[in-house]
Parts: structure tokens; C-alpha cells; sequence
């Protein structure tokens, strides 16, 4: 049986409240119903890690409040 994938926060772009590195649990906010919400965040590719201000690109949720996330591509940034 497969679990079925949530892919609604796919693709959002969140900033680092929480140092997300390898080992750790970090933390992101996204926005999310309305609103803006944290989540737990894990590096997509186990190595990277990302400081508290950084922008970065959610490429997995997985509910209820974590998100594997990656650098955000130059296209993406201001």
C-alpha cells in the first residue's frame, strides 16, 4: 500500500527561523491556509544547510508539519 503524497506545500518558498542542517531539526515558515506557519525542516539532500534568514524552496511535505526543503534557485530570488 502506498502512502499517499501531499503536494500542496511543493514548490512554496519559506524562511529559515531555525538553522536546517544535517542531524538537526530546523525550522521554516510557509505560508499556509491563510496564514504563515512553522514547520519542522530537514535538508532534501542530507548535506546542505541553511541559516536563520535564508529563503529556501520546500521540494517534500510531510504531514502534519514537516518539510524536506533546498536552496532556492537563483530564478526564485529577488
Amino acid at each position: 500500500m502506498h502512502k499517499e503524497v501531499n503536494r500542496s506545500l511543493t514548490g512554496k518558498i519559506g524562511r529559515v527561523t531555525g538553522t536546517i542542517a544535517p542531524g538537526t531539526i530546523g525550522e521554516v515558515m510557509l505560508p499556509f491556509h491563510g496564514g504563515t506557519s512553522a514547520f519542522f525542516a530537514h535538508p532534501f539532500d542530507k548535506t546542505s544547510t541553511f541559516s536563520v534568514g535564508e529563503k529556501v524552496l520546500v521540494i517534500y511535505y510531510e504531514p502534519p508539519q514537516t518539510v524536506f526543503v533546498d536552496e532556492l534557485p537563483e530564478v526564485l530570488r529577488e
